[in-house]
This record gives structure tokens, C-alpha cells and sequence, in this order.
């Protein structure tokens, strides 16, 4: 793998200058190649991870599996790339198993995710079936975890 990507994909908030010392590169060559690396598409965007639970906002997720008639010409990108276009989708991918697409979507509560695959997804041409399974607890996200284990409590011992 491309160094620059690795050390982007650990610390997005790497500078090119950081990165060029990490290199031993110049700080112009590394600028110039991430700039090629996002003009190319292999950067696509550069994220932030939040533990919402921690920033007070209550956000639900949930993990919907479709089943999805095969079509024609497109396969399942017609489909996936319809669903992948509204605002409450996270990601859209193409799996093996049972189903064809998994969708992960947000909203505020149970009911709006309920209504959200309900009235948008279940209807399109297409889908021929849903399974959504509420997400509960996030454990790890893009690699980060995000639970904080309890630092053990020791008695003072004084003499």
C-alpha cells in the first residue's frame, strides 16, 4: 500500500510536512501527491470519528439486508446506487450470503428508521425484501474503539 494512504488512513489529520519528515521525503512532493491521490479519487474524503453516545446525541442505526431481483444489464448497482442516494444511508454494500445489499442508515429513533425502510426503501422497484437489525452498542468503528475500559480502583495505602 501506498506509505502516504497508510499513514492518511491512521491519522487523516497527518500534515504533509509530518508526513514528508515520516518519509524522509519533501514536504512539496508528499503535498503534490495526495493532491494527485484526492484528484484521482483514491482519497475520497477524509472523516472524523464521533462516539455520539458521548456528545449527548441520540442518533439510532440499523443494518437492513435486501434481498434484490438481479437486473439485466446493471446487476444490483441500479438499485444500490438509488438507495445509496438518500440522506439517511451510511453505507451501501453488496454482500455474499442470503441477501444482496446490506444498508446502514441513521435517524433520530426506532420509528423514523422503521418509516424510513418502510416508505422508502421496501417500495422500490426491485427490493423484493428487508431485514433490519437495530444496531444496540458500537464496539469499534473504522478501526477505532470506542469503548473506554474502567481503569482499575486501588485503596491508598498510607503509613
Amino acid at each position: 500500500m501506498n506509505e502516504i494512504l497508510q499513514i492518511l488512513s491512521e491519522n487523516a489529520r497527518a500534515t504533509p510536512a509530518e508526513i514528508a519528515a515520516l518519509l524522509g521525503r519533501t514536504e512539496e512532493e508528499v503535498a503534490r501527491e495526495i493532491k494527485e491521490l484526492e484528484d484521482s479519487g483514491v482519497i475520497r474524503k477524509y472523516i472524523t470519528i464521533i462516539d455520539w453516545e458521548k456528545a449527548s446525541e441520540s442518533y439510532v442505526y440499523a443494518v437492513i439486508e435486501l434481498k434484490v431481483a438481479l437486473q439485466r444489464s446493471t446487476g444490483y448497482d441500479s438499485v444500490a446506487e438509488r438507495i445509496a442516494r438518500f440522506s439517511e444511508v451510511q453505507s451501501v454494500r453488496l454482500i455474499s450470503g442470503d441477501h444482496d445489499l446490506s444498508v446502514t442508515v441513521r435517524g433520530r429513533s426506532m420509528k423514523d428508521v422503521a418509516f424510513f425502510v418502510a416508505e422508502k426503501i421496501a417500495p422500490l422497484e426491485g427490493v423484493q425484501s428487508t431485514c433490519t437489525h437495530f444496531i444496540l452498542k458500537s464496539y469499534k468503528e473504522h478501526g477505532v474503539i470506542l469503548t473506554d475500559r474502567p481503569k482499575p480502583k486501588r485503596l491508598v495505602i498510607t503509613a
